[in-house]
């Protein structure tokens, strides 16, 4: 399909010759002008002059040269003006929140604190996000003074740009076309989701399908797929032979939103795609649908991998991993080559199960529960493989009975958790949660192990921390001032906690913001620093309560 990228509005003006220079009786031409400044008034006197003299003349000749010169240039023809910008018909922002962008905007390219101490003023550039964020829920438009630095502050930071393009709107794309800086708003699909026909529209879906950018096509796709997931399949399928093999990938990586048994026929049939990615993409959305038939093929096998061994004193798990990686598990996803370091057989062995259904297990295992199952012991040193193949399982499946199991309890310390010592496995089970029950566990993980660990985990909870949470994550930073630690120690969640803190947590921040006695077996200085980050974090509570308050102000008069 067509990715051809938008053409400049309008071209630059051509270049006109310069007319020929209208010699003038008695003053040198400018080849000679040139000459004398090289060579110096001493060896190439000026109208029979020497020293200051003859330099002066020299500078005087040179500026009526260059006056006639400019005077005497013809103007080129005019440039075609661009198209109008669009209209916005979101409403204009309050003025007060309009100047609190000014500012977040211009502090974003402030220089940083010298000597590397951030001291107590917020950091605006980590405000921005938010701010964006609050913006584009109330439907505030872009006051368009603003709409070339917010340009800027997306193309110098990637995580930006979904919610600038999107608070630009129609006009930041118009302006982004007639600047090669801003093309990347061209290419991102947030801010083309305006300009969209209405998915009821055939005609006009089928064009921009058949003729539009790639980042207009994979918008499209989502938006029909809301509305009609039968009607995005049947585009889809209609130009899928025809799509390069990274656009392929990029399509269906995008029916994961709204994923269902639907799509199983199509998903199916990319199976023998000739892409390994594409392949792997459509069996592993495959194993996510539980009743899928490669759900089904990967349970068969993997149910004949792990057992349980009754025979023992002890019910153990028994694993037996496959032997071989044939062409039917290969069309199935199984990637035979391991990567560097692990052996052939768990390596398969991992991924089938962690494309196998886990509704299997309970059957499998006696009619254990999902905890049961996951404190049984495994023999032969197979638990952590077994174990976080049934973690990717979870996360894959969205199954928080299965992610509880695996999680355990926040008071058991994480090295000999029943599932997994990994944090980055356990913040993913968290997102598997409810957000209420994930703030509640992390809030007891901090309470029992403190900070030094939790930084992943608080990276998962929603936004603001519910009060358990953030009073948990206080009392930790109290624990950690107390005990003499440098507060850059935690400067990873203090950061998360200036972002993620709600701002009512700033009055149980007040007195520890003060400056208190150091104790006698402190780290030198580090009372001052700890208060000068306190001090921050309270500032920075406070800013972010007014950003809301000036967001949610009366708007703005129309111009």
């Amino acid at each position: 399909m067509p990715t051809t990228e938008p053409q400049p509005a309008f071209p630059p003006p051509a270049a006109t010759p310069t007319p020929p220079a209208v010699p003038v009786p008695g003053d040198p031409g400018w080849e000679e002008l040139v000459s004398a400044a090289l060579l110096g008034t001493d060896r190439r006197p000026s109208a029979g002059r020497r020293g200051d003299e003859a330099a002066g003349a020299l500078l005087d000749a040179a500026a009526r040269r260059t006056l006639r010169r400019r005077a005497g240039l013809r103007p080129g023809p005019a440039a075609v003006p661009p198209a109008p910008a669009p209209e916005d018909p979101r409403p204009a922002l309050p003025e007060a929140a309009r100047r609190r962008l000014e500012g977040l905007l211009a502090g974003r390219a402030a220089p940083a604190p010298a000597g590397g101490r951030r001291g107590t003023a917020p950091d605006l550039a980590e405000l921005l996000p938010q701010w964006l964020a609050l913006a584009g829920e109330r439907g505030f438009k872009a006051p368009p003074a603003a709409l070339p630095a917010l340009l800027d502050a997306a193309r110098a930071r990637t995580d930006l740009r979904p919610q600038a393009l999107a608070f630009a709107g129609p006009r930041g794309l118009w302006l982004a076309g007639l600047n090669p800086e801003w093309r990347f708003a061209l290419r991102g699909g947030a801010g083309t989701r305006g300009s969209l026909p209405d998915p009821q529209d055939a005609a006009g879906v089928r064009e921009l399908w058949e003729e539009g950018l790639f980042a207009e096509r994979v918008a499209l796709l989502g938006a029909v797929r809301e509305r009609d997931p039968a009607a995005a399949r049947a585009l889809l399928a209609g130009s899928w032979a025809g799509e390069r093999a990274e656009d392929r990938l990029m399509f269906l990586d995008s029916l994961r939103a709204g994923l269902s048994a639907a799509d199983e026929e199509f998903l199916e049939a990319a199976l023998g795609d000739r892409s390994r990615n594409v392949r792997a993409t459509a069996a592993e959305l495959l194993s996510a649908l539980p009743g899928s038939a490669l759900a089904g093929r990967m349970a068969d096998r993997a149910v004949t991998c792990v057992g349980l061994d009754r025979t023992a004193a002890v019910p153990t798990v028994v694993v037996e991993a496959p032997h071989e990686c044939d062409d039917d598990m290969r069309r199935d996803g199984v990637t035979a080559v391991p990567p560097s370091g692990r052996g052939e057989r768990s390596w398969w062995l991992g991924q089938l199960v962690e494309a196998a259904p886990l509704s299997c297990w309970p059957a499998r295992f006696g009619g254990r529960t999902p905890e049961e199952i996951v404190a049984l012991p495994v023999g032969d040193d197979w638990q952590a493989e077994l174990h976080a193949a049934w973690c990717r399982a979870a996360v894959r499946q969205r199954d928080a009975l299965w992610s509880r199991a695996l999680l355990g309890r926040p008071s058991t310390p994480p090295a000999t958790g029943p599932g997994t010592s990994s944090l980055g496995e356990r913040a993913q089970l968290l997102a598997t949660l409810d957000p209420a029950e994930r703030a509640g566990w992390v809030a007891a993980f901090v309470a029992a192990h403190g900070l030094s660990e939790a930084f992943q985990l608080l990276g998962v909870c929603a936004v603001p921390w519910a009060e358990p949470l953030g009073e948990a994550v206080i009392d930790a930073l109290d624990i950690a001032r107390d005990a003499g630690s440098y507060p850059w120690s935690f400067s990873g969640v203090m950061g998360l906690a200036e972002r993620c803190l709600s701002p009512s947590a700033a009055r149980h921040l007040e007195s520890l913001a003060a400056l208190t006695p150091e104790a006698e077996d402190a780290s030198p200085g580090a009372g001052a620093y700890w208060a000068e980050a306190f001090q921050r974090l309270v500032a920075t509570l406070h800013l972010r309560a007014r950003m809301r308050a000036e967001l949610d102000s009366a708007p703005a008069k129309a111009a």
